[in-house]
């Protein structure tokens, strides 16, 4: 059992408490991916979302969720880019200041997008975990609220909008597949879907060079690992040595981890903009990289979150020149 619970009801209630923010994202029948496969194959949207990346819903959650002393007195967040841009966004449109703390590694696009949002951005250390560590020292320091990426049970219920909109517009879905990292969208998503079916199977899927959950479940606990240069950069960083929910969420949800390597996850990007006309990042990529190179079972109905679209221009052109 896990200690502290996150309930279906939570989910529901998030899904009314943020709707004024978030976007209920489209999902679109892949005639191309189901060809090639011979399954139903549907791409979920999360990249036409608001911030144009699923975080936008836990970090709306958890920050509408948060006391009017709180929110006069700001947060601060870790981020790999697509989080903090939320949290960013969310906090310039409620008048609430916000300190991004992120690593060396993040990449440029995201870190222009971060600068525009008027946001506070700090660049501390080459790792997750030691933008993680800043934000705690503000959060002791300016009495900053700290608003975790993934492991919070109000992040985690944001996230899990996506499941109730999955069950919503394809009632008989059975397999959902999606990036895996810290493990809040895998929380979510289990909760919601495994609610509705048992049977549901929820795939994570990660990058080879550095998988934080991957490992830890394997050692059968949080696991530092050493973060490496990746095209799914939205994949990076740590679980946490001290996490609350997630790692035995993930535990308990998620039916399979599979590791994909960058030549797997390069293909879903330049296959989603050949196919589909859309640009994602590789964390996004990595449904449809895993597709495209038979590595996971697939049932009848398949969902593939395209998670986000923060992604430098310049590593799209030389994908597809190198194809």
């Amino acid at each position: 059992m896990i200690e502290n619970k996150v309930e279906l009801q939570e989910i529901w209630q998030a899904r009314k408490r943020i709707s004024t923010i978030v976007k209920h994202t489209p999902l679109i029948y892949s005639d191309e991916l189901s060809k090639l496969t011979g399954k139903s194959i549907y791409l979920k949207l999360e990249n036409l979302n608001t911030t144009n990346s699923f975080k936008i819903r836990g970090a709306a959650n958890k920050i509408l969720s948060l006391s009017e002393q709180e929110r006069e007195k700001g947060i601060t967040t870790f981020s790999t880019g697509n989080f903090g841009l939320s949290v960013a966004f969310v906090a310039k449109t409620l008048g609430i200041r916000a300190v991004i703390c992120i690593s060396g590694r993040v990449p440029n696009a995201k870190v222009s997008v971060l600068k525009e949002t008027g946001a506070e951005i700090q660049i501390v250390g080459e790792s997750q975990d030691d933008a993680e560590k800043h934000s705690y020292y503000l959060e002791k320091e300016q009495g900053l609220t700290v608003i975790h990426p993934f492991d919070d049970p109000y992040v985690i219920a944001g996230q899990g909008t996506i499941g109730l909109e999955i069950l919503q517009d394809l009632p008989g879905v059975d397999t959902v597949l999606a990036g895996l990292s810290g493990g809040g969208l895998h929380s979510g998503l289990g909760i919601a879907l495994k609610n509705s079916s048992s049977s549901i199977k929820l795939i994570g899927l990660s990058t080879a060079n550095g998988a934080a959950m991957y490992e830890s479940i394997q050692a059968g606990k949080p696991t530092v690992i050493a973060e490496k240069d990746t095209l799914a950069d939205s994949l990076l960083g740590g679980i946490g040595l001290h996490n609350k929910y997630t790692f035995q969420f993930v535990q308990d949800f998620v039916d399979d981890i599979i590791l994909l390597n960058e030549k797997e996850f390069a293909d879903g990007m330049v296959y989603i903009l050949e196919k589909h006309r859309m640009v994602i990042e590789g964390a996004a990529a990595s449904g449809v990289g895993a597709v495209l190179n038979g590595k996971v079972t697939l049932g009848e109905n398949v969902v593939i979150v395209l998670s986000g679209s923060s992604v430098d221009l310049p590593i799209i052109m030389n994908l597809i020149k190198e194809q």
